[in-house]
């Protein structure tokens, strides 16, 4: 068995975010695949983003589904302000647009990410938390998110 370590600490995949233009009607349809009732329509709150290195007042409609003891999917339609949500529906249209990851040393996480030529592209906190977006389509074909639990300013 390899030696080699995961780069983020874990390799436990804890929620899968799609982008949608639609969410009440992507909502309903993940409901009804699902076999469950339809999840409350949230929008982000002041979650103090910021975007390439610059703030943004970017928001988005969130639905969330938790489909296993430790993966969720989480059904995104973003506003109109820059941000890294607009900019890939824009771009890339509606599907799978990163899978996230629970970690304990943000920064930690960057670091390694960059030494793989990742980038972070959007990072915000809210009371509880903080995430940040990598990309790393450039080898894994999709963003990551770093979600990690704590108290940020």
């Amino acid at each position: 068995m390899s030696e080699a370590k995961p780069i983020l600490g874990t390799n436990i995949c804890t929620q899968i975010g799609i982008l949608v233009h639609d969410i009440e009607k992507a909502t309903k349809e993940y409901a009804e695949f699902f076999g469950v009732d339809v999840p409350p329509i949230g929008q982000t709150g002041e979650n103090r983003a910021v975007y390439h290195g610059k703030p943004t007042p970017a928001r988005t409609l969130q639905s969330f589904f938790d489909i296993g003891p430790n993966i969720q999917i989480e059904l995104l339609s973003p506003d109109e302000e820059d941000s890294v949500w607009r900019h890939d529906l824009d771009t890339y249209g509606e599907g799978v647009h990163h899978i996230a990851f629970q970690v304990n040393d943000t920064e930690k996480c960057i670091d390694l990410c960059r030494k793989k030529g990742w980038e972070v592209t959007q990072r915000g906190t809210w009371p509880t938390g903080q995430y940040t977006y990598i990309d790393a389509r450039s080898t894994l074909k999709v963003v990551l998110e770093l979600l990690e639990s704590g108290h940020f300013e």
